[in-house]
């Protein structure tokens, strides 16, 4: 672009910018650039994750390792906790309340073992899960990656830890006369659901503790409710009998419930079917799927607001 100067002489200017007259976002569009910290989609944040599952895999194998380091037991508090727990439950609810109603020794003690330790399965993965983001806000803010990683890497450790209670769950099991068979085969696709379930929890409840801390100090009286409500230390078809059966119905189907009632039928030669609800597998299986599903969105939806403030 060029002038006439008044000599004559012609005077050559500077040609526009390329960039010029863009505004921030059009000029951030046309480069590449992004928000720092933007919500990624739903599918490249389900990219992320799988990109780091050796990262998820190996935090919480080392959560595991670092849980019990300073005591002297170590990695036995792993089985022995809720082992004493079931022992305490049973003095209470077995001798003194006489809960095992309808129920011999040989079945209530695996009945009883069964349902501690599969209710602590949920029950930790929920409490780790409120602490998953605000407990690490260190980590959150020094790096950047999907943050579902830590309530997912949380409810790995608790599946992790039961499945090394579940060596004592099966000696308990055999030493009270119920043998290994075909229906022990359950155990697996039980324990795949109640961990999907577990893990859109502890997804929901992360999403929760990090905008409320203070829900970390009224969650153990939610779970102390909800472990009386499902059954742990007692039948509910033969607790509530006579009672009106809308009340056994809401009980029974309560996603605790079902896990519990399903490991025992997989696990005790007596507790048959006659003890579970109609469509139980249909139960765990839609419980798995809205919890996972749901509680995965529901945390992906807050994803650029965790460590901040």
């Amino acid at each position: 672009m060029s002038e006439t100067t008044h000599d004559a002489t012609v005077a050559v200017s500077a040609p526009a910018a390329p960039d010029e007259g863009l505004t921030a976002g059009e000029l951030a569009a046309k480069h590449g650039l992004t928000v720092s910290g933007a919500r990624p989609t739903l599918i490249e944040y389900v990219r992320q994750l799988w990109d780091r599952r050796h990262f998820i895999l190996a935090f919480s194998r080392a959560k595991l390792t670092a849980q019990y380091s300073q005591a002297k037991l170590g990695q036995l508090w792993q089985v022995a906790t809720p082992l004493l727990n079931a022992a305490v439950y049973f003095f209470i609810f077995g001798l003194l309340l006489e809960a095992d109603r309808g129920m011999s020794r040989e079945v209530y003690i695996p009945f009883l073992v069964t349902g501690v330790f599969v209710f602590t399965f949920t029950q930790s993965s929920v409490m780790a899960g409120v602490r998953a983001i605000s407990g690490n806000l260190g980590l959150v803010r020094a790096l950047h990656f999907p943050r579902a990683s830590l309530p997912i890497s949380f409810a790995l450790q608790q599946l992790q830890q039961l499945l090394f209670s579940m060596i004592v769950l099966f000696a308990v099991a055999v030493g009270f006369g119920h043998y290994p068979d075909l229906s022990w085969l359950l155990i697996v696709p039980v324990l795949v659901l109640q961990f999907c379930f577990n893990t859109g929890l502890a997804l929901i409840m992360a999403r929760a503790g990090a905008k409320t801390p203070d829900l970390a100090q009224l969650m153990p009286f939610v779970m102390r409710t909800w472990m009386y409500a499902s059954g742990v230390m007692f039948s509910i078809p033969i607790f509530l009998e006579g009672k009106p059966q809308w009340i056994a119905n809401v009980l029974q189907w309560n996603p605790a419930a079902i896990y519990m009632d399903l490991m025992r039928f997989a696990l005790i030669d007596e507790y048959d079917s006659t003890y579970l609800p109609d469509h139980v597998w249909a139960a765990a299986g839609g419980w798995a799927v809205l919890f996972a599903i749901g509680g995965f969105v529901y945390f992906w939806k807050a994803e650029e607001r965790y460590g901040r403030g």
